[in-house]
């Protein structure tokens, strides 16, 4: 019952805070791309005679590290035909696959074509904001295209805004957050925070070994996890201790790419869709492949991972909200501006799915939680402060956890157990329930913009 009324309070109090900035929702392009942390623009003149050369670089800059940070195709195509246009090169075309692209700058009587990988490696949320930025001042001419490039490489350069220890702190928090929202005891709650610790100084070692051996390091921290876990359920510690099964591996699940895979494929968008929906496939069998091992080696108790009322008391998943947010802010490095506008997004993302839950059930929940958190995150955007849509949106896909559920049924497939075809397709209709809800979230927020100035 508590639950209830603060999540329609907070559902309120937010619809209130929004409308009400909405008159000032209209960011100044100009200002918020020369604000940056990253700066040296030069506008694009109108009369400015096409250099292809120039703006095909600037498309492949803006192209590849778009991809390497996660953005869809239809939105990356929409970027680079925008920049295109402003330099005077309405012909342009671009192919984007999920780890690289093609590029044909066109108009002018010129043409040039590039070929570019998006690069490998995960980007920090404060680099996703100065993406979110450049691209903004590059489809608007505010940054011509050799500043551009130059922004580009900067933002590749960006060091994180927090120090190891900080990082590997906020990680140990937003597992600790987690493992309450998953209905952990103390003792579980406990747990989570001490693998936490394991597997976010783990992570922040992965980012200076070669990406081909990231699939090693995955399965040993799943291994790790997974044995912790495993060994302590058998001295009796109870089943509130199996949400540190799945909290401490939350940035490794792959929850967001496999809902943007769906996203692709219902747009049409069938080679990058198929190609992320594989890799996500790829991440989930490595996680449950160390889960397997682990329980191999000592075991796998009797598990139940159906949901159950929170131990910890109806308001303790609430303060976890919170407890999450700077958890993601600190260990992906968000800029501080962003933490006021991540709460907002989290709070309204687990307001709608816990009343989403009450009305319809938990797939169809995980629809009105994107459904309601897109176009928050789309006003959040254009506010003077807010950060890009990715820095609030990532955080949010987490607590919708798709990806949990496709983690415990890769499990049970590789442990043999008969039911995980229906954890399985519980995952895949998840899934799909979060990208239409992304989908129609998308197209109520483009209902609601104003037209561009």
């Amino acid at each position: 019952m508590i639950s209830t009324i603060a999540a329609i309070v907070v559902l309120v109090a937010a619809a209130i805070l929004l409308i009400a900035s909405r008159g000032r929702a209209e960011r100044d392009i100009t200002v918020a791309a020369r604000a940056a942390a990253v700066t040296g623009a030069v506008p694009v003149s109108p009369d400015e005679k096409p250099d292809a050369a120039a703006a095909l670089a600037a498309a492949e800059s803006l192209g590849a590290i778009m991809t390497q940070a996660g953005y869809s195709v239809d939105t990356i195509q929409d970027v680079i035909a925008d920049v295109a246009k402003v330099n005077n090169l309405p012909e342009s075309e671009a192919l984007v696959f999920p780890n690289a692209l093609l590029v044909s700058a066109r108009g002018g009587g010129q043409q040039r074509t590039g070929a570019v990988s998006s690069g490998s490696g995960q980007l920090l949320l404060s680099q996703i904001d100065e993406v979110h930025r450049t691209a903004d001042g590059a489809r608007t001419g505010v940054i011509d295209p050799h500043s551009v490039v130059v922004k580009i490489q900067r933002i590749r350069e960006m060091k994180p805004l927090y120090g190891r220890v900080l990082r590997v702190v906020g990680y140990m928090f937003l597992s600790g957050a987690l493992s309450v929202l998953l209905g952990a005891t103390w003792n579980g709650v406990a747990l989570s925070v001490a693998l936490g610790l394991v597997a976010g100084t783990a992570l922040l070692v992965s980012e200076r070994v070669p990406a081909r051996y990231g699939a090693l390091i995955t399965v040993a921290i799943a291994f790790v996890v997974a044995l912790t876990v495993f060994l302590l359920l058998r001295t009796g510690l109870g089943t509130g201790i199996l949400p540190a099964l799945l909290a401490p591996l939350v940035v490794l699940l792959p929850g967001a790419l496999l809902t943007t895979a769906v996203l692709e494929l219902t747009t049409g968008q069938m080679l990058s869709g198929a190609g992320r929906l594989a890799a996500g496939a790829m991440q989930l069998v490595l996680l449950g492949a160390g889960i397997m091992t682990a329980g191999a080696v000592v075991g796998v108790p009797d598990l139940d991972f159906s949901e159950q009322p929170s131990p910890l008391g109806e308001i303790a998943p609430w303060i976890a909200v919170a407890v999450f947010a700077v958890g993601i802010c600190v260990h992906r490095s968000a800029p501080p501006r962003a933490l006021p506008w991540m709460l907002l997004v989290l709070y309204v993302a687990y307001s709608a799915q816990v009343l989403g839950d009450l009305a319809v059930g938990g797939v169809l929940s995980a629809f009105i939680g994107a459904l309601v958190v897109t176009p928050v995150t789309s006003l959040v955007a254009r506010q003077p402060t807010g950060p890009a849509p990715m820095v609030t949106f990532t955080p949010a896909f987490w607590l919708l956890v798709p990806g949990a559920l496709g983690l415990v049924g890769v499990a049970d497939v590789l442990g043999g157990d008969a039911a995980a075809s229906d954890s399985l397709v519980t995952t895949l209709a998840t899934m799909v329930a979060i990208a239409l809800g992304v989908l129609a979230g998308s197209a109520l927020s483009n209902r609601m913009r104003r037209p561009a100035l």
